[in-house]
């Protein structure tokens, strides 16, 4: 079965264990030895591994944002939903999680499984700001890739909400998908306003089906 070229399931399994240890890069720890990946979505509330710390953080040059469309795990090809990703400009606020040095290449494994296997995300590492610490991290991030005929750049919120409203996919419906996330990002005491605004338009559950723009393949000139 083709892999969804969005975003893969939210913690449906724990990192493989194999009988030969993966390989470390060792260019993705931070200065102080351990892992930090940024988690800005699914991984604040699912992210399938354990961690040692998880600390409130803020990236800075990128946002978080429904702009990559689902066909599997939050929709259908015919009901395509939506999941985030991380766009440039502005800030974003999420957690930083810790992983220990011992566990960093199984879980860097797991995540490239998880979300890297459709091609719509980059995986960088970027340099975070611990809040309850007070001091700058660098940690694994997952930033949409523009080129990627699943990054929906034209979508209005109108049309993005819909999109979530409507779509159900192998791991649920899209709805629960955003609403999970704001409930996690307010426990947060973050308000993230894009996403506030896009569940209070959220259709009624049950609502018509009608046109889905997230399905559309996106006009490559608004890629910017």
């Amino acid at each position: 079965m083709t892999p969804d070229p969005s975003a893969a399931p939210e913690g449906t399994r724990n990192p493989p264990e194999t009988e030969t240890p993966p390989v470390l890069d060792e260019a993705l720890l931070d200065a102080d030895g351990s892992l930090y990946v940024f988690a800005y979505g699914s991984l604040i509330w699912k992210p399938g591994f354990a961690v040692e710390g998880a600390h409130p953080a803020l990236l800075r040059g990128y946002h978080r944002r429904f702009c990559i469309r689902s066909t599997r795990y939050r929709g259908t090809p015919e009901r395509p939903g939506l999941v985030l990703g991380l766009d440039r400009g502005g800030a974003c606020r999420g957690v930083a999680l810790r992983v220990a040095r011992s566990r960093a290449a199984e879980v860097l494994g797991y995540l490239h499984e998880r979300e890297m296997s459709g091609g719509s995300y980059h995986q960088m590492r970027l340099k975070v700001r611990l809040l309850d610490e007070g001091r700058d991290v660098r940690a694994v991030a997952y930033v949409v890739d523009r080129r990627s005929d699943t990054y929906c750049a034209g979508l209005g919120p109108d049309e993005a909400a819909r999109a979530i409203g409507l779509g159900i996919g192998a791991m649920g419906s899209n709805r629960d998908y955003l609403l999970n996330t704001v409930s996690q990002l307010r426990a947060l005491g973050v308000r993230d306003a894009a996403l506030e605004r896009l569940a209070d338009l959220l259709p009624p559950v049950g609502a018509a089906s009608g046109n889905n723009r997230a399905g559309e393949k996106p006009d490559r000139k608004s890629r910017g």
